[in-house]
């Protein structure tokens, strides 16, 4: 939508940013929209869903800049509904709005590349256009206590990972023959090198990863990505 203003005798036409608000309760949407056109001049508010078979038709009808989306909805969940978007909607901003603020959640959102997430629980509407405003310029936006689960999923990850031992260019070079299915033999006379070497590297490289055999070796590489499938 296209509106025009009158600045110093001049007219200015600008493109409104359009916004669906998707939540179950009506006057929680009502709220948001109130929030939105005394805050936002630069928005409007195109489209109202409680819940996500109507969200889907309106997208199907309306050119969309951002949804404000609950997670919890009554056919399907936002999360699903996420998903979706960024499938057949993928310039479609998502800003979750809800206080389904679970680290399971969270993780999942995370996943998928939703924009933003504020909490209902905070009860801080002043948040809201500044959530909007950073996403549309391509910002992602966490309210303070998102933030928080998400550094607590950071640090879990972290405290967690499995130590990806290092491997000498030799020592890859035998993985990726290894890959190959070949022998000892076969891949010491490709890197003109003695079986005997061949033997004593694989040994290191079982030692590194405490596996036993040239097969778990193998699939080791692949799962972890030190070695790929070529294609």
């Amino acid at each position: 939508m296209y509106v025009c203003i009158l600045k110093n005798d001049i007219k200015i036409q600008f493109q409104m940013v359009s916004v669906v608000i998707v939540d179950d309760y009506e006057i929680f949407r009502y709220a948001l929209r109130s929030i939105i056109e005394s805050r936002c001049p630069e928005m409007s508010v195109v489209g109202e869903a409680g819940t996500g078979s109507e969200l889907f038709g309106l997208l199907s009808t309306v050119d969309v800049d951002i949804v404000l989306l609950d997670i919890k909805l009554p056919d399907m969940s936002g999360i699903d509904i996420a998903r979706r978007m960024r499938r057949d909607y993928p310039d479609v901003k998502i800003l979750a709005v809800s206080m389904e603020n679970t680290t399971e959640t969270v993780r999942e959102l995370l996943d998928i590349g939703i924009d933003g997430f504020i909490s209902k629980s905070l009860g801080k509407s002043a948040e809201l256009p500044d959530a909007m405003r950073a996403v549309l310029s391509g910002h992602e936006y966490f309210g303070r206590d998102i933030a928080a689960i998400i550094y607590d999923i950071y640090v879990a990850k972290k405290n967690t990972a499995e130590p990806s031992p290092e491997f000498s260019a030799r020592e890859r070079d035998i993985l990726l023959l290894c890959r190959e299915g070949l022998l000892s033999k076969q891949i010491a006379d490709r890197l003109n090198i003695s079986p005997r070497t061949v033997e004593t590297h694989k040994t290191n490289i079982f030692r590194k990863l405490g596996l036993n055999s040239t097969m778990e070796m193998v699939q080791y590489a692949l799962r972890k990505g030190i070695i790929r499938v070529e294609k």
